[in-house]
């Protein structure tokens, strides 16, 4: 189990070096009002004013939103900063790679398809284009 933790906690940084991962309450709410969020993800410690924000934002749209066995100051750690209690990636891929990596039973079976759907669509675009 260690090496997957470390493998998505690595995907985490990767995606925030690449831009496709945008952290704290502000940013994250911004992506979901815009509907751009493709996975969101809440610290297991999060405060409950967080995760009822987010999921009132995410409300009526296909968003996405995990709670991962993660506290904010690993999450933190993981992204460069003091402590992260809530996460979007504006990458589906990415998205669906670290759901991949998260230790056995965090994410449903109905969330890893859906992201695969997701992730074939976009496939299909580049490939059309």
């Amino acid at each position: 189990m260690e090496q997957t933790q470390d493998k998505a906690i690595g995907l985490l940084g990767l995606a925030r070096k690449a831009g496709k991962l945008q952290t704290g309450e502000e940013t994250v709410g911004s992506l979901l009002l815009q509907k751009r969020a493709r996975l969101t993800v809440l610290a297991s410690d999060a405060g409950s004013a967080v995760a009822r924000k987010v999921h009132s934002l995410a409300q009526d749209s296909r968003q996405r939103i995990l709670e991962i066995p993660y506290d904010k100051l690993t999450l933190g750690a993981a992204l460069g900063k003091q402590s992260v209690s809530v996460a979007a990636f504006a990458d589906v891929s990415m998205a669906l790679a670290f759901v991949k990596a998260l230790p056995a039973g965090t994410a449903s079976a109905e969330l890893l398809e859906d992201l695969e759907r997701r992730v074939a669509r976009v496939r299909a675009k580049r490939k059309k284009n």
